[in-house]
């Protein structure tokens, strides 16, 4: 790619470059009206979390605009949650009972990371400010890194490439929904007070590797010590102390709310992803945020569902 086609482009990032969104001055696409809300069997095999109360956020100011400082007492109500991001499986069944066609499908590209596209991959425009991503025509949940690519050896694998509303419109067919912001970090935690990870407050406890990020030099060599490159299964590494997999790392998962009036219309994702690197992005701990707009779509976002208790 040409030095040229990054200071040409005109897509965005979504304040910072751990996820790109869409031009922000073009029309968001409706969500389709044939993905039937409940037609599937009530969700099951979800996690009882019982409701409690915990310290939400973080007093460690590193991104202070995110808005994850300072922690603060919070409350969250009993709700279910998934033990895993959905999958591609889980995702091929939605649409096979239904006929959806997610944004990233209907507008027909997506952002890829540049790392991921073979050597020879044709000439596409950068992110301005992230030219690791690319904006790639045909890519889709069905195809990850664009129309020669295949979910071959990922069916276990989270989806990704799916809008906000992709994942709201998968959760109401299954008759469930996204968790809410508080519920998410309030699970993934898995009952630790404060700590940075699910797990504790080393990232590799005794050299150990306890989730899916990059490691060695942003953005031209991810050496894959953690055993994957790309997305893991969705039941890699142990979970957390409430059952959780992948709670951080692997992909950003979609929440039920608005990020807040610092980036008005963009929706909270939690969890970090593959990409993360303490380098640009420490955003794999439990506290950390981000956000996006709904229609956005990157190789690299997911989402796990929840619904009330029974």
């Amino acid at each position: 790619m040409s030095p040229d086609a990054v200071h040409a482009a005109t897509v965005q990032t979504g304040g910072h470059c751990c996820s790109p969104q869409r031009d922000p001055a073009s029309p968001a696409p409706g969500e389709p009206q044939h993905a039937v809300p409940g037609s599937a069997p009530p969700p099951t095999g979800l996690l009882e979390l019982p409701g409690g109360s915990f310290r939400m956020g973080s007093d460690e100011y590193r991104y202070p605009d995110d808005g994850e400082n300072p922690s603060r007492p919070t409350h969250v109500d009993g709700f279910r949650i998934a033990a895993h991001t959905v999958s591609n499986d889980d995702f091929t069944r939605f649409v096979a009972a239904t006929g959806y066609g997610t944004t990233a499908e209907r507008e027909g590209w997506s952002f890829v990371f540049g790392g991921l596209l073979p050597a020879d991959f044709p000439e596409t425009r950068a992110v301005a400010q992230a030219p690791w991503w690319r904006q790639v025509y045909g890519a889709t949940w069905l195809h990850p890194e664009g129309p020669a690519s295949t979910l071959d050896g990922r069916s276990d694998h989270p989806v990704v490439h799916v809008s906000w509303i992709d994942a709201r419109a998968f959760c109401r067919w299954a008759g469930g929904r996204l968790p809410s912001e508080v519920e998410w970090e309030y699970a993934a935690r898995g009952g630790l007070d404060q700590r940075r990870y699910p797990w504790g407050d080393e990232l590799t406890p005794g050299g150990e590797h306890r989730m899916n990020v990059f490691q060695g030099r942003f953005p031209d060599t991810d050496t894959g010590e953690d055993g994957f490159v790309g997305t893991a299964p969705v039941h890699a590494f142990a979970p957390n102390g409430y059952g959780l997999y992948n709670a951080t790392g692997n992909v950003w998962e979609w929440t039920a709310d608005r990020f807040g009036p610092t980036r008005p219309g963009q929706r909270v994702m939690r969890g970090g992803s593959y990409l993360c690197h303490d380098s640009y992005c420490w955003r794999y701990r439990c506290a950390a945020r981000s956000g996006n707009t709904p229609d956005s779509s990157a190789g690299n976002i997911g989402f796990r569902m929840a619904a009330a208790r029974e």
